[in-house]
């Protein structure tokens, strides 16, 4: 009869059989568990004790025919959520699932804003230029129409991540400001399978290691955003499931049969040229031209300059609070004029990083241009500022593990601590360059 009531709200799975039952929900993962308390096999409240010990996330709700109080005080002592005794009114069980529900999206945004707090307050968007102006006013007329994808697309290193957060904030605040999840995935990490059933789920059996029904990224993501990076790197195979959720709002679990309807919005990101991949045969064009309607390019740091010195100043607060180092206070305007000319070919994750280098490192109140590297102020005992792609030997001479060491971090930087796509930057072997890695000491730097 439960059944029968609760199918038209809820994803319900029954069984009349207590044996095994406890892997019989390690393997179905529901939210909630409806348990008699009187069974022919075993006693519920046992069974609701074995779930607690196996810390089963699934908030149990006891269903029992005895109407004294000491069986539910020993439910709810054991952990049960809440109780039910028969008979019961069937909007009564409605109102307990809806309780519950809604204290377990309470219990997900309270940690969700904890987790944002901690792990955003140098994720902040900043910048003074005009183009940074012009793109926040962009994409906040986007966020605010509620659209369904939005690609955006810049250099490694860019701030990409940052636009698609501040996107995601803005719609959190259009919507009234309660709990909306970000939920972000690199497309270039993970193989297809894995990346299939990271973002569509699965079903038990679909695959060797699919030991339980699994939810979606897409799902889980429900009411907010889904960012999916480096989707440039996506297989086409996978490119074309892809489409078919964008275009008919559900998914598929691997292994499934049925449509799961979706509210998420999806926000790609990129540093390649997607039309060129369109044109080569590497990326679908139905797909780009559906994630391309809305559209955003984050231009390079050495495009806009005005942003160079605000960023520096902002790292600094950022990173000498973070370190408790009390003493490094500023740029000197020598130094801001070195940053500022610099081109920064691993964008705002080059300049953080170096900033974050001169907070442990330095002790000066004032970082000065000799506290900054060789490689940028072009100083290196008497070395003048290479053009590009020109190597100039100081008169002195130079350490070759020096710059070896320098470009092998640039790389590492410009490639997102991609080794593969770093290793092809320095056009040597993967292998060469972890070799390279371990000899610097740079696996603390991954």
């Amino acid at each position: 009869m439960l059944s029968r009531v609760l199918k038209g709200e809820y994803d319900v799975r029954a069984t009349n059989s207590a044996d095994g039952i406890v892997g019989k929900i390690k393997s179905w993962s529901p939210d909630i568990v409806l348990l008699d308390v009187n069974l022919p096999e075993r006693n519920g409240i046992d069974i609701l004790k074995e779930i607690v010990e196996s810390e089963l996330p699934a908030q149990v709700v006891m269903l029992t025919a005895d109407d004294t109080a000491e069986t539910a005080v020993k439910a709810m002592k054991l952990g049960a959520a809440d109780y039910l005794t028969k008979p019961f009114n069937v909007d009564e069980v409605k109102l307990v699932l809806r309780n519950i529900i809604e204290k377990e999206k309470l219990k997900q945004e309270v940690a969700y804003l904890r987790k944002a707090n901690s792990e955003l307050v140098d994720r902040e968007l900043i910048g003074a230029s005009g183009i940074v102006r012009e793109l926040k006013s962009k994409i906040e007329k986007i966020a605010k129409a509620s659209v369904t994808t939005m690609l955006i697309t810049g250099e490694s290193g860019a701030g990409k991540e940052l636009f698609a957060r501040y996107a995601h904030r803005i719609m959190r605040d259009t919507a009234g400001g309660g709990f909306m999840p970000f939920i972000q995935i690199n497309c270039a990490s993970l193989t297809e399978t894995l990346l299939e059933s990271e973002l569509f789920g699965h079903e038990k059996g679909a695959f060797t290691d699919a030991k339980s029904d699994k939810k979606g990224l897409f799902e889980l993501a429900e009411g907010g955003v889904i960012l999916l990076d480096e989707i440039g790197d996506m297989k086409m195979s996978l490119q074309a499931k892809l489409l078919r959720v964008l275009e008919e709002r559900t998914v598929r679990h691997v292994g499934g049969t049925e449509d799961i309807p979706i509210n998420t919005m999806m926000i790609a990101t990129t540093n390649k040229q997607l039309a060129e991949a369109v044109e080569k045969g590497d990326f679908r064009k139905d797909l780009f031209f559906r994630m391309s309607t809305f559209y955003v390019h984050v231009p390079p740091l050495r495009e806009r300059k005005e942003d160079i010195p605000v960023l520096a100043r902002h790292f600094l607060a950022l990173y000498a609070a973070r370190y408790n180092n009390k003493a490094v206070k500023r740029f000197s305007p020598e130094a801001e004029a070195l940053l500022e000319a610099h081109d920064w070919p691993g964008n705002v994750r080059e300049l953080r990083n170096l900033v974050e280098r001169l907070v442990v490192l330095e002790s000066a109140e004032v970082v000065l241009p000799e506290h900054l590297p060789n490689w940028l102020t072009g100083r290196a005992r008497g070395m003048k500022q290479p053009q590009q792609g020109e190597f100039i030997l100081p008169e002195a001479g130079i350490s070759l593990d020096e710059v070896e060491k320098g470009l092998i971090q640039q790389a590492l930087v410009r490639a997102n601590h991609n080794k593969t796509h770093a290793a092809k930057l320095l056009q040597i072997s993967y292998d060469t360059l972890r070799y390279q890695i371990k000899k610097f000491g740079l696996e603390k730097e991954e």
